[in-house]
């Protein structure tokens, strides 16, 4: 039995020689070949060739289709990226497709995920996320494995391959919205569209929000005078977040720094998810100076809770102007110092609610009030202050306004 038409097989063989995906694909190009060969030896020739010879010619032909190497074509996302949403997926495309038994890449740092290989390409779905400004490292092994091809070998990644990217950070915008979801703000988040209502107790969720905060506004609770609401600056960082940040980790047993670092961002997180609300309302204290007509306002849950007459600080001890928020909170306290003319004081006070240094909010008796007459603190009466004391919060902020003495 003989074979013409060697030319035409050898040629056809090298039509097939595709990557076998499945088992109907590589049926298929087998069948091709089967077809090839019943074609090519319908055709005369003058030169009848053996089988026997004809299947040397081929494994001659077989050793000549060396392996392709695998190589990485793509990743997402790309080398040297930053800002990156650390919840995405990281995928690697590769110029073959994968075997479904190959060696998978890794992500450093390790975090709980998993990878899926389709096709040409390995995709790492993180099961949460990493954290904000964390360089990512994925590495693609030496010995990963295409689909090897009808007349070629296995084809395998030579060396290993890396690429790195960074996270971005955790969004103003969003600790605004839940600081005011948890009542730490005295405001309202009004999402764009129902995208904006992500599930507080689906981890992953709340975390891509984190990095890529929902569209949306957000709109007063009640009414506060202008001196509190010209401070807000939406998705920037300003005064009424120092004060809500630092409420927030009294209540949790953190460092009141007023700043959202990783810790109060894990803290607010898991009290989003248990429904942890603020339990004290939201309260702001405005103290007015001028020489006469002094006085203290403050106003809890949107409404104006207190009007009294106040003294504030004398020439060479003034009250200074600016909003602070509250620091520390003590029933009574003998307070000591030196008075503008070199005295010493060591005065009893009450109910006493700092905010800015030794500038405090007490009660001390005084025969008149609504004058410069302390050495820096916003005076009120004993009573007075003793009502007000549970309304007067870590983080509450105070403003000064006026001239100082």
């Amino acid at each position: 039995m003989t074979i013409r038409g060697l030319g035409k097989f050898t040629a056809l063989l090298r039509r097939y020689e595709t990557p076998i995906t499945d088992t109907v694909v590589g049926a298929t190009a087998l069948l091709g070949v089967v077809a090839a060969i019943s074609s090519a030896s319908a055709q005369p020739t003058s030169s009848p060739v053996s089988l026997n010879h004809t299947t040397s010619q081929v494994q001659h032909q077989q050793h000549l289709l060396p392996a392709k190497p695998l190589t990485v074509e793509s990743v997402t996302p790309g080398g040297g990226a930053g800002g990156v949403n650390g919840t995405g997926d990281i995928k690697l495309t590769f110029n073959a497709p994968l075997s479904p038994k190959t060696k998978l890449p890794a992500v450093s740092p390790n975090i709980a995920g998993s990878w899926k290989v389709s096709g040409d390409t390995a995709t790492f779905t993180p099961q949460v996320g990493f954290s904000p400004d964390t360089r990512v490292t994925v590495t693609a092994p030496a010995g990963m494995q295409g689909y090897p091809g009808v007349l070629r070998p296995t084809s395998t990644l030579k060396k290993n391959y890396s690429s790195s990217f960074t996270t971005g950070g955790y969004s103003t915008a969003r600790l605004q919205q839940l600081l005011a979801q948890l009542g730490y703000l005295p405001l309202t988040f009004h999402p764009s569209d129902s995208s904006g209502n992500v599930p507080s107790d689906d981890p992953k969720a709340q975390l891509s929000a984190a990095y890529d905060a929902p569209s949306g506004s957000l709109s007063w609770e009640g009414k506060y005078p202008a001196q509190l609401e010209d401070q807000w600056r939406g998705g920037e960082n300003n005064m009424l977040d120092v004060g809500a940040v630092r409420n927030f980790e009294y209540d949790h047993g953190l460092t009141m720094d007023g700043d959202a670092g990783p810790e109060v961002w894990s803290t607010l997180l898991s009290a989003v998810a248990k429904g942890d609300k603020n339990q004290h309302g939201y309260s702001y204290a405005l103290a007015t100076q001028g020489g006469s007509g002094e006085n203290l306002q403050v106003y809890r849950n949107g409404k104006e809770i207190l009007y009294t007459a106040a003294n504030t600080g004398v020439a060479g001890a003034p009250t200074a102007d600016g909003t602070f928020p509250v620091f520390d909170r003590t029933p009574f306290q003998m307070m000591k110092g030196k008075n503008p003319d070199g005295t010493k004081y060591n005065d009893p006070v009450h109910w006493i609610s700092y905010f800015n240094g030794g500038d405090a909010i007490h009660g001390f008796d005084r025969a008149g009030y609504g004058y410069y007459q302390s050495n820096g603190c916003v005076e009120i009466p004993v009573s007075t202050s003793q009502w007000l004391y549970p309304y007067i919060n870590y983080g509450t902020l105070v403003t000064v306004q006026g001239p100082e003495a």
